[in-house]
């Protein structure tokens, strides 16, 4: 790539053939559909919810885990956590001073999306305003991303790729981190949160 100018984009240069950028036409009720299978099938954990009920399930989550501190990341809207913490708990920055383990010490964080693909169960993140830095949702045990539906899910990678600045620090998010051994013993939480619990926020 070290050839190809720096001010040249991609949609610059026609490429011959058709290239495939999705598989059929699906209605934003079928994507946001897909997409919540193929998120289950990662293992993780899937919420259906209108904007006027939100802050009451992020709080139910948080509840639900026991988690009494909150890692939020610039630019994101304070009703999302504003129930929880009235139910007592704490929100902590995003602070680019924290170490590793006062990361590790965050019981949960929350984030929005930049974009979510359906045809794979992929949540991205670039790094935008409610979303952090990339550490924040890669050291903390616990990641609940917000997806709005219908303006932040495409079919597939190629139409994710066109909302996406390649110049930003991009997260790609297939379920909670995970890996297995030779004799394909799953482990999670081995580079990044152990439980993943992505929020469509419909309406």
């Amino acid at each position: 790539m070290a050839d190809v100018p720096r001010e040249e984009r991609p949609e610059d240069v026609p490429v011959a053939g058709e290239r495939l950028r999705g598989y059929g036409e699906r209605t934003p009720a079928a994507a946001a559909g897909l997409l919540a299978r193929n998120l289950a099938d990662y293992r993780a954990l899937v919420h259906r919810v209108s904007p006027a009920g939100l802050p009451a399930l992020v709080a139910g989550l948080l509840a639900a885990r026991g988690a009494r501190t909150l890692l939020v990341p610039e630019g994101l809207p304070e009703r999302w956590p504003a129930a929880a913490v009235a139910a007592g708990v704490r929100l902590c920055p995003d602070d680019p001073r924290a170490t590793p383990a006062e990361l590790d010490a965050v019981d949960s964080v929350l984030t929005g999306c930049a974009v979510a693909v359906a045809e794979t169960g992929t949540v991205v993140l670039d790094g935008g305003p409610g979303q952090g830095r990339r550490r924040i949702t890669l050291v903390p045990d616990h990641h609940i991303c917000v997806v709005r539906v219908p303006g932040q899910v495409v079919d597939s990678v190629p139409q994710a790729l066109e909302r996406l600045d390649p110049t930003r620090p991009l997260t790609w998010i297939s379920g909670p981190s995970a890996t297995s051994d030779i004799e394909l013993d799953r482990v999670e939480g081995v580079h990044g949160p152990r439980t993943l619990e992505v929020v469509l926020l419909e309406g």
